[in-house]
């Protein structure tokens, strides 16, 4: 048997995520002291854990209070896990959806918990401010083949008004990212080819060419923010390949921002290094949904709760 870590990304969050977790293991209580204190800016009215057990909703939902929230809890989870299993052996690998990405790097030791939480929190604001409110969309295109995705995607394109994939997620679900008017005419060209299209609620839209100032102004961030050694490779979203030198991480987090998340090729190439079972660490299940639609033969183990994590030695051994 072979593990791999995986971790969700934005869109996972929940009010009450965490909450349980760090009541019942000192160590994920640690992690979110340990945010709260990286993120922590004069004049806020709660806590980053706060946000996370409490809410409400729409302050956990800004994008720059989402995005540090989400990997302080996933990695909550990650301290848990330990702290329940010392001797549980590490994954073979780890990758996460987007987002997730910082948080497996953590994981692997590449990144500090509070590093990651702060570079999260830029890259959530750099994200929304690169696009005016309304001046950008997202879409997830149901039952197209993605080369029909990318000429409807270069069709719709103007000059200053690009569109193109931003996830490939699963087989028929590919996700649609850029200038408003450019997401309108790709989405009425895929739906006049037989597509289901469904737009997304979201406050920017990512991973495209117009979060390119967003890249601009995590490359700065990281220009200041010291690396370690990969205790275990990290599957990069933008290229799909497994990562364990600590000197590519940067770019590889650079480029992510405005290119498209390859999180098909992330689970092939999982699989094409003998991994046979994943452990989704972060709230609900949303990678195992995706991960059944990619490779079925693929176990997942979500862990989300108290009860989840002290019984994860148990569920990988029942394999």
């Amino acid at each position: 048997m072979k593990v791999a870590w995986i971790f969700p990304g934005q869109g996972s969050q929940e009010v009450g995520m965490g909450r349980e977790v760090a009541a019942a293991y000192s160590a994920a209580a640690e992690v979110y002291a340990e945010a709260d204190a990286a993120v922590a800016r004069e004049g806020d009215t709660a806590k980053l854990s706060q946000l996370c057990f409490d809410g409400p909703i729409e302050a956990l939902t800004l994008t720059e209070n989402t995005q540090p929230a989400l990997v302080a809890t996933e990695l909550a989870l990650v301290a848990a896990i330990r702290q329940a299993h010392p001797d549980l052996a590490p994954p073979v690998v780890a990758l996460g959806h987007s987002l997730g990405e910082y948080s497996a790097l953590v994981a692997a030791g590449a990144l500090s918990l509070a590093d990651a939480v702060r570079l999260c929190r830029i890259r959530g604001e750099a994200m929304q401010a690169a696009v005016p409110q309304g001046a950008g969309a997202m879409a997830a295109i149901l039952g197209a083949e993605p080369e029909a995705i990318r000429v409807s995607c270069e069709e719709a394109s103007q000059e200053n008004s690009p569109v193109s994939a931003a996830n490939f997620n699963g087989p028929g679900q590919t996700v649609i990212a850029g200038a408003a008017d450019a997401v309108a005419r790709a989405t009425a060209l895929l739906a006049a080819r037989g597509a289901k299209v469904i737009p997304l609620k979201v406050s920017a839209p990512f991973h495209c060419a117009l979060m390119k100032p967003a890249a601009v102004a995590l490359e700065k961030a990281l220009a200041e923010v010291a690396l370690g050694p990969l205790s275990f490779p990290v599957i990069a979203n933008i290229d799909a390949a497994a990562n364990a030198e600590s000197g590519r991480v940067k770019e590889l987090l650079v480029r992510q921002v405005d290119g498209p998340v390859q999180w098909i090729r992330c689970v092939e190439q999982a699989v094409a290094l003998g991994v046979d079972v994943m452990v989704e660490v972060g709230p609900g299940k949303v990678l195992a949904g995706l991960i059944k639609r990619i490779d079925k033969k693929l176990r997942v183990i979500s862990v989300s709760s108290p009860d989840s994590v002290a019984g994860l030695k148990s569920a990988l051994a029942q394999g």
